[in-house]
C-alpha cells in the first residue's frame, strides 16, 4: 500500500468524465488499498479515483464515522462503476473536499439515495443511504463526472469562516435555550 498524491482544484483531470472499469485486476485492488490509505491519512470520509489521478469510475467511502458501533464506523464501501438509481428529498449539506483544501460549501443534496455498484469481489451490490451518508456518496459520485462540490455550491467560504459561523450559531442556540 502507498499514499497517493491528491489532485487539487485547478487540475484538468478533476473536470473530466471517468471511464468504466472493465475488469477487477490486481492493479484495481492495489488502487483500492492506496485510496483507502490516502483517504484515512488525509482525514477524509471518501475519495474518488480522479482525486488520485486515475480516470476510472471508482470511489471508496467510510460515511459512518460518527457511529458508536465500531464495525459500522469502520465499514469501507468500494464502488466500482456506481450508478445512483433513486433520489428522494433535499437536504442542505456543509461539504469540504480533499481536492479543495481550506474551503467549505453549502450544497443541496438528496436526503436519501439508492446506489448500485460492483464491489471488489466483482459482485453487484445495491445500497440505500440517507443523511450524511447520502451526501458522501453523491459528492464522490460527482467526481466521476468531473463535478466538484465547489462547482454546484450555493455558497463557499474558508474553513475559518465556516468555523466562525458554526460558533455564532451555537451561541445563538444557547441563548435561545436559556430564555
Amino acid at each position: 500500500m502507498a499514499l497517493r498524491n491528491i489532485t487539487v482544484r485547478g487540475s484538468e483531470i478533476l473536470t473530466k468524465k471517468c471511464k468504466p472499469i472493465k475488469a477487477i485486476t490486481p492493479r484495481i485492488r492495489e488502487l483500492a488499498e492506496d485510496m483507502v490509505e490516502t483517504m484515512i491519512a488525509a482525514d477524509g470520509v471518501g475519495i474518488a479515483a480522479p482525486q488520485v489521478g486515475v480516470m476510472k469510475r471508482f470511489f471508496v467511502a467510510m460515511p459512518h464515522v460518527d457511529s458508536e458501533d465500531e464495525a459500522i464506523r469502520e465499514k469501507i464501501y468500494y464502488m466500482i462503476n456506481p450508478e445512483i438509481t433513486y433520489r428522494e428529498g433535499t437536504q442542505e449539506s456543509s461539504e469540504g473536499c480533499l481536492s479543495v483544501p481550506g474551503y467549505m460549501g453549502l450544497v443541496d443534496r438528496p436526503e436519501k439515495i439508492r446506489i448500485k455498484a460492483t464491489d471488489l469481489d466483482g459482485n453487484e451490490q445495491e445500497y440505500e443511504f440517507e443523511g450524511f451518508a447520502a451526501t458522501v456518496f453523491c459528492h464522490e459520485y460527482d467526481h466521476l463526472d468531473g463535478i466538484l462540490y465547489s462547482d454546484i455550491a450555493k455558497e463557499m467560504m474558508t474553513v475559518e469562516e465556516y468555523s466562525e459561523r458554526l460558533e455564532a450559531l451555537k451561541e445563538e442556540h444557547a441563548e435561545e435555550k436559556a430564555e
